[in-house]
Formats: structure tokens, C-alpha cells, sequence
């Protein structure tokens, strides 16, 4: 491996990674592949950028609705 490794210039850790990642990516290897990987984390974000988005939210809605009982019912 680290011949070959020499050859395309790079260290045989980077060529080993390689190696397994196209082994997974083609379903010869356990584990998830790259492309399926790649949408779970673009998902996971999306997913606590929405919990963020929807926290703003709840605390703006009982701002104002806080702010309205106040309007309503000061002399």
C-alpha cells in the first residue's frame, strides 16, 4: 500500500480511507455510504436550524401575546 500510495502522491492513510470508503460506497464494506452520510447530515442541520427557527418563534408569540394581556387590561 505504500507504494501505491506513492504514486499518487499521498500518505497510505489517506489512500487507506480511500479504499474504504469506496469499499462502503459500493456496498462491499458495512457501513453507510458516502452519498447516504452526506444527505443525514445535510438533514440533521436543516433539522436544528428549524428547532432554532421554531424556538424564536414560540418566545416571540408569548412576547406578544404577553405584551397584548398588558395592553388590555391596564386602566
Amino acid at each position: 500500500m505504500v507504494s501505491i500510495a506513492a504514486k499518487f502522491g499521498c500518505s497510505p492513510h489517506t489512500l487507506r480511507e480511500w479504499v474504504q470508503k469506496a469499499d462502503r460506497d459500493s456496498g462491499r464494506a458495512p457501513g453507510v455510504p458516502s452519498e447516504v452520510s452526506a444527505k443525514l447530515k445535510a438533514q440533521e442541520r436543516e433539522n436544528r436550524e428549524l428547532r432554532q427557527a421554531n424556538e424564536i418563534l414560540r418566545k416571540a408569540s408569548a412576547y406578544f401575546a404577553q405584551a397584548e394581556l398588558d395592553r388590555r387590561f391596564k386602566p
